[in-house]
This record gives structure tokens, C-alpha cells and sequence, in this order.
């Protein structure tokens, strides 16, 4: 006879790997479930309410769409223009970074992290 809660603690604890893995996607599927869940549980709280228009998405991911063609068109004129940046960011970039303190590696980091949500929402203010 087949153990159901071992199988099913099998399933879950490859389903807590993947999500610890690749927890962006986990992310992403979080707030798509939630996009889909939640105009009609509102609208058991509040008849009212008026639903969530799916066609935001398509700005948001206009948006992304944006933001990597983008990247991809700077890399090409970096290449184009200035052959030696590139070839030190993916040659030698690694490991200049990996010596640098704790502390410069959280600020370049972060300010990394700024400047691509801050062009995501400059896209995203473009579009609307």
C-alpha cells in the first residue's frame, strides 16, 4: 500500500526546493494567482467593487519589454563603441568584485538594483 503522506511530503519538499531556487518565479506566480483570486473574493465583501482591468498587465509588460530591449541595445553600443568596457566586464568584472569589503558590495549592489527599478518605472510612466 502507498504511503500517502510520504508521497506527499516528497512532493512538497520539491516544491520548497524549486521555490527557494527560483524564488522570482515563485513571485511572479504569486501575484498572478492573486491578480486571478482576488476580484471575486472582493466582490463577495463589497458587490460594488469593480474588477481589475486585465489589460494593465499588457503596460507592465510593455514595460519589461522596454527595459530589456534596452539593455541589450546599450551592450550592443558598449561593445560597438567601447570594445575594451566590454571585454573587462566579462573578463575581469568577477573578479575585481569578489574583493571588494562586504559593505561595497552591498552599495553597488543597491544602487544597481535602484537604477533598474528606476528605469522599469520610468518605462512603465512612458507608456502611460
Amino acid at each position: 500500500m502507498i504511503n500517502f503522506k510520504n508521497s506527499l511530503g516528497g512532493i512538497w519538499s520539491r516544491i520548497e526546493s524549486y521555490g527557494r531556487k527560483h524564488s522570482e518565479y515563485v513571485g511572479i506566480l504569486v501575484a498572478l494567482l492573486l491578480l486571478l483570486v482576488f476580484p471575486p473574493l472582493i466582490r463577495m465583501i463589497d458587490p460594488s467593487a469593480a474588477p481589475i482591468d486585465p489589460g494593465v498587465l499588457s503596460a507592465i509588460l510593455l514595460a519589461v519589454v522596454a527595459i530589456l530591449i534596452f539593455n541589450s541595445v546599450t551592450w550592443w553600443i558598449i561593445r560597438a563603441i567601447w570594445p575594451v568596457f566590454a571585454e573587462y566586464s566579462n573578463e575581469h568584472f568577477t573578479r575585481n568584485f569578489k574583493t571588494l569589503t562586504p559593505c561595497q558590495k552591498v552599495v553597488i549592489y543597491l544602487a544597481f538594483f535602484f537604477v533598474f527599478i528606476l528605469s522599469f518605472v520610468a518605462a512603465l510612466v512612458a507608456i502611460l
